[in-house]
C-alpha cells in the first residue's frame, strides 16, 4: 500500500527534540517494515522548508537554509518524491470549487489532489482529519472509508 506521508509527520520524524519524535519514527518504521510505500510531494518540501526556516517565536524551528537543506536531503533519501504532474492542478480546481473550499485549506487540498492524481488512497498525519474540533493528539492512517469523508467534508 502507499501512504503519503504528511508534512507534521516529517517535521516531527527529523527534530528528534519534538515530543512526538517517537511516535512518528515508529510508525514510520512500522509502515516500512510492513512493506507499504511511503511517498511525499513538492508541496510536502516547501511545508517542511518553511516552517524549518521561520522563527521559533512564530511557530517554527528556527534554522538556516543550509542546515533545513541538509534535513531536507534526509527526507528525499528516505522517501519517494511524486513527481510534479500537471493533472493536479485540474484536480485542485475542481475540489475547491465542488467542495466551496476558502482560505487556508486549500493548501491541504493540493495534497489530496496530489493523492486522487497518483491514486494514493492513505495519509500519514498527525492531524485528525475526521472532525475538525477533534484534538491533534495521535497519529492517524486513514482507511478508504475515511479518506471519501475527508473529501465529503471539505
Amino acid at each position: 500500500m502507499i501512504y503519503l506521508v504528511d508534512t507534521n509527520v516529517l517535521l516531527r520524524f527529523v527534530f528528534r527534540n519534538d515530543p512526538q519524535h517517537t511516535t512518528a519514527r515508529d510508525a514510520l518504521r512500522k509502515l516500512r517494515f510492513d512493506g507499504h510505500q511511503l511517498r511525499i510531494t513538492v508541496q510536502n518540501c516547501a511545508e517542511f522548508w518553511n516552517v524549518s526556516t521561520l522563527p521559533a517565536n512564530r511557530n517554527g524551528y528556527g534554522l538556516t537554509p543550509t542546515e533545513t537543506d541538509k534535513s531536507l536531503r534526509l527526507i528525499e533519501r528516505l522517501f519517494w518524491l511524486i513527481p510534479s504532474n500537471p493533472a493536479v492542478y485540474p484536480e485542485w480546481r475542481k475540489i475547491v470549487l465542488n467542495f466551496n473550499v476558502s482560505g487556508v485549506q486549500a493548501h491541504d487540498v493540493r495534497l489530496v489532489a496530489n493523492m486522487l492524481t497518483h491514486g494514493i488512497t492513505n495519509i500519514l498525519t498527525f492531524n485528525a482529519l475526521t472532525s475538525p474540533d477533534t484534538a491533534v493528539s495521535a497519529l492517524r492512517l486513514l482507511t478508504q472509508q475515511q479518506f471519501e469523508q475527508l473529501l465529503r467534508s471539505l
